[in-house]
């Protein structure tokens, strides 16, 4: 057999095994949520980031927001972990119960996007790397029978903690050199094992914001971020190739104090502002209506087929900015004897059912039952029913053809 035909039959092998390769892994949905701290939005968009701006391209970039609703019911502080908390749960913190870095109780009531999706399908492999141990430990609650027991496929986290590798100095470049180690697993191993669904936490970027404020060495932490991203990238385009179906999400968790940039935790306009960054290519309307850092969460469950159970519909306070959602905004007020809920339609077909409950079993791991009030046009976007305030509280929800949302009522 000479060397021609040999070279031939090798390559007819070699595509024959990658059409294999791609019949078995073709239409798999697969997402990667990264959390990059503390960048807020005027620094995201002018500061160089040629990798995000490639993923954006192919998807959309967004000006979203934290804190949840300011002076209401569902205000969170913009901090840190109850915006991680935010994204994963899809919830604020007036469910959660997570309103600073010690996370001292979690509500695990509210369940996060891991446990949703190994209880749906336990096959489906999951993975965190991240700068912060407490991430997998406290706010995933792995191992925690309260948090549902569940193990995650694959954790790279914990570095922090090892002074030795990583001595603490106060220039803070031991955390960009975890980043780096962090950033780097997560693109070997999502380029090698494909995770179904993964999270990515970088922290680097917050320690410069605490520690210069606005200033150069923060738009250089955050041109580091765009590389370690971009690392995470190339992987998910390679995988790509084989007809797998990846979503990237990119946030951050809070703005920055707007005199200088160092601190964070109020409510200012700027402290709330942040963004989000995805390849994903079916973006509804919501997404350019300033969404929220909670609708991450249903968004990439959407991606992913997931369909998280009705109970837990009922909660989830953010709404899915890919595919099709039939509304969002919804808020309720008590006036003149009437109830009145108001809501955006971002579909204008069909009828939105509206119910009420008096009670918040949820939260405490019983059900709620709700009663139906009226049925209207979704294209309304308003509803005024009569209604005897006797509770200081109500939860009202909404079930559109396309999506729920949900709202409370409180004196």
């Amino acid at each position: 057999m000479n060397n021609m035909l040999l070279q031939f039959i090798k390559r007819c092998s070699i595509g024959f095994l990658m059409y294999l390769l791609t019949f078995q892994v073709n239409g798999q949905q697969k997402a990667v949520m990264i959390l990059l701290d503390g960048i807020p939005t005027d620094v995201i968009r002018r500061v160089s980031t040629p990798n995000m701006d490639e993923i954006a391209h192919v998807g959309g970039f967004a000006t979203a927001y934290v804190g949840g609703m300011k002076d209401g019911y569902s205000q969170t502080p913009t901090v840190s972990a109850p915006g991680y908390m935010n994204m994963i749960t899809g919830v604020w913190a007036h469910k959660h119960n997570v309103r600073d870095n010690a996370v001292e109780e979690p509500n695990y009531n509210y369940w996060n996007i891991f446990r949703v999706a190994e209880t749906v399908d336990p096959s489906l492999e999951t993975a965190i790397f991240s700068t912060w141990e407490d991430n997998r430990t406290k706010l995933i609650g792995e191992g925690k029978e309260s948090a549902g027991s569940i193990q995650l496929d694959y954790s790279f986290d914990g570095f922090e903690l090892d002074t030795n590798r990583f001595p603490h100095k106060a220039d803070r470049k031991f955390i960009f050199d975890i980043d780096e180690l962090v950033s780097k697993e997560a693109a070997r191993y999502i380029e090698e094992e494909a995770p179904d669904l993964s999270w990515v936490y970088l922290e680097f970027t917050d320690d410069m914001g605490h520690k210069f404020g606005d200033s150069p060495e923060m738009d250089d932490a955050v041109m580091k971020a765009d590389v370690q991203v971009g690392r995470i990238w190339e992987a998910i385009k390679k995988r790509e190739v084989l007809g797998e179906d990846w979503m990237i999400v990119i946030t951050t968790d809070h703005g920055r104090n707007p005199e200088n940039g160092k601190g964070h935790g109020g409510q200012t306009n700027r402290e709330r502002s942040t963004w989000i960054c995805t390849n994903h290519g079916n973006l509804n309307e919501s997404f350019n209506q300033n969404p929220g850092i909670v609708d991450i969460m249903p968004s990439v469950l959407a991606h992913m087929g997931i369909d998280p159970s009705e109970a837990l519909k009922t909660e989830i306070d953010g709404i899915s900015f890919i595919g099709k959602s039939s509304l969002n905004r919804v808020m309720a007020k008590y006036e003149g004897g009437k109830l009145i809920v108001n809501w955006n339609p971002l579909i204008r077909k069909g009828k939105v059912e509206i119910l009420i409950s008096e009670t918040n079993n949820y939260a405490t791991g019983g059900k709620d039952f709700y009663v139906k009030l009226t049925e209207v046009k979704v294209s309304k976007g308003r509803a005024s029913i009569d209604f005897d305030q006797k509770a200081d509280f109500y939860k009202i929800l909404l079930k559109a053809p396309c999506n729920w949302s949900n709202t409370w009522l409180v004196k």
